[in-house]
């Protein structure tokens, strides 16, 4: 057996190939757990702020949700769904939900992300509106994911 046949048996025994559904479930759970956790972490926050400051933050939050939606992660999720689509094989890696070239912009927003938590001099309250809104675009782009899997099931009827 030659080097490269090697090599790529190898690739293909440890690629964690799934059927392209799964791609679409998982990133909408994916999508929606971190959306939610954002969302708890600012309601955290939040929740012990006096009821104005409460309310004026999270309206802001919600806000930015709806507007980082439409603008930001719906636009994601749909390239991403669309790229899923567009793969030739049913089953493909489990991590190919989105692109590989978005790895990176993921660890960066997570760097980002602990830094404001633990040491940015920004109040929490003001963070919790910035990470509501970003949380409840998160979770409303995560069902688009949603609804491309319950079509192609019942395409597939």
């Amino acid at each position: 057996m030659s080097n490269l046949s090697v090599k790529n048996s190898l690739a293909k025994k440890l690629n964690p190939a799934v059927r392209k559904g799964w791609l679409y479930l998982i990133a909408g759970i994916i999508w929606s757990g971190v959306g939610i956790w954002l969302s708890y972490l600012a309601y955290g926050w939040l929740k012990s702020t006096d009821w104005i400051t409460g309310l004026g933050m999270a309206t802001i939050g919600v806000l930015l949700a709806i507007a980082i939606n439409a603008f930001g992660f719906s636009r994601f999720a749909n390239r991403n769904i669309q790229r899923i689509n567009q793969y030739a094989n049913d089953r493909v890696c489990m991590f190919a939900f989105q692109s590989w070239t978005s790895y990176p912009l993921v660890v960066f927003m997570i760097s980002l992300g602990i830094f404001l938590r633990k040491y940015s001099p920004i109040p929490k309250p003001y963070l919790a509106a910035m990470y509501l809104g970003i949380g409840g675009s998160l979770f409303l782009a995560s069902f688009l994911y949603y609804r491309t899997l319950l079509e192609r099931s019942n395409k597939s009827k």
